[in-house]
């Protein structure tokens, strides 16, 4: 059964993806192509297709390029709103910030940079048979150290926040998506930075407010470093995390309209090749994301790496664990490895970066 229409999302998308630079410079980090399309669209197609229908945008860093691309939401049969932050507002701040553009009586909140497969409806259904005032999607992770930890009682109450600790009493964490009543964004605080993490949900806990988990273990991942970029569009594309924005066949490999790839090159590993891109012969490109107008020369490998926007990487280059800056030219022979950056319109000339001793 599709969401109730008293309900709005509201997506977060204000953060200016340090991370992920050089590949942020030019584009805020949820309009990165991942499987081809904006992160985004991802998003807004499981949101759409929950039966949510009005969505407004929290933006910041960038924020013109959201509505450039999106406009009214129309081609996605959505009607999507944008409220842009001038200065940082925090989690908290920012869906206090979007209330005037809010129509219905809750709120399903997402942060711009989690790719989920979680039954939004389900979250939903939980929201309102327990008449909850907030609810929060916890994932099962097998090494919760990493994250914040949220218990729940066995009626499936929120009994505490944790910060990461070495030692977590439970494995639940806290996924990025909350259902609000209404009532509950009108008494964050307007106008300041507010932290929902650090100081929405306790003092909500403090005076006893009925703060609820939806547990389960579905896909998710946090998009925000390179390796998790690269293996969340690897998932994509082999259909390991699901996206209602793809109509295309699960494989191996995304190959877009207009690119080229050459006989005897070897695509796989949930590699996408973006529109206009060209693979040579004999290369081998293994779970790489290449941006549309990205070149990869004959007998080039390419591993776990993300290659910008008209990017080129020469004869026998190995690039892998790497992100290329859009335009970046790459000289034949040059290796690059193991984190390393290299950012927009810089040469390396052939054979320049090396970390073994063979020329």
């Amino acid at each position: 059964m599709a969401i109730e229409k008293s309900v709005d999302a509201v997506v977060l998308v204000g953060g200016k993806g340090t991370r992920l630079r050089p590949l942020t410079l030019s584009a805020p980090k949820p309009m990165l192509p991942t499987a081809g399309l904006p992160f985004l669209q991802h998003l807004l197609a499981r949101i759409e297709s929950a039966g949510i229908k009005h969505v407004v945008l929290g933006t910041s860093f960038k924020a013109e390029v959201f509505e450039d691309y999106f406009g009214d939401g129309a081609g996605l049969g959505l009607e999507i709103d944008y409220v842009t932050e001038s200065e940082p507002l925090g989690t908290g701040g920012g869906i206090r910030n979007v209330l005037p553009k809010l129509r219905g009586d809750h709120a399903m909140v997402f942060n711009g940079d989690v790719l989920g497969g979680t039954d939004l409806e389900a979250v939903f259904d939980t929201h309102k048979s327990c008449n909850a005032d907030v609810t929060l999607h916890l994932v099962r992770v097998g090494d919760p150290r990493a994250f914040g930890c949220v218990p729940t009682d066995s009626d499936g109450r929120v009994t505490a926040f944790l910060e990461k600790t070495q030692d977590p009493p439970t494995d639940q964490i806290n996924a990025g998506c909350y259902v609000f009543k209404r009532e509950i964004i009108e008494q964050i605080p307007e106008g300041r930075a507010v932290s929902v993490e650090r100081e929405v949900f306790p003092s909500l806990l403090a005076r006893d407010a009925r703060v609820y988990g939806y547990v389960d273990s579905a896909y998710w991942r946090d998009i925000g470093t390179p390796e998790d970029f690269v293996r969340g569009s690897a998932d994509l594309v082999r259909g390991i995390a699901p996206s209602p924005a793809l109509d295309g066949p699960c494989g191996e490999s995304l190959v877009h309209p207009g690119a080229g790839v050459a006989p005897g090159a070897l695509v796989i590993g949930g590699t996408v090749v973006g529109r206009g891109a060209e693979v040579g012969a004999g290369a081998r490109l293994d779970g790489a994301v290449l941006f549309d107008g990205a070149v990869v020369e004959a007998g080039a490998t390419v591993e776990r790496s993300i290659i910008g926007f008209g990017a080129r990487i020469g004869p026998r280059a190995l690039v892998r664990d790497a992100v290329i800056g859009d335009g970046a030219d790459i000289g034949a022979r040059c290796e690059l490895l193991r984190g390393a950056r290299v950012w927009p319109g810089v040469t390396l000339p052939d054979g320049g970066v090396r970390f073994s001793t063979d020329v």
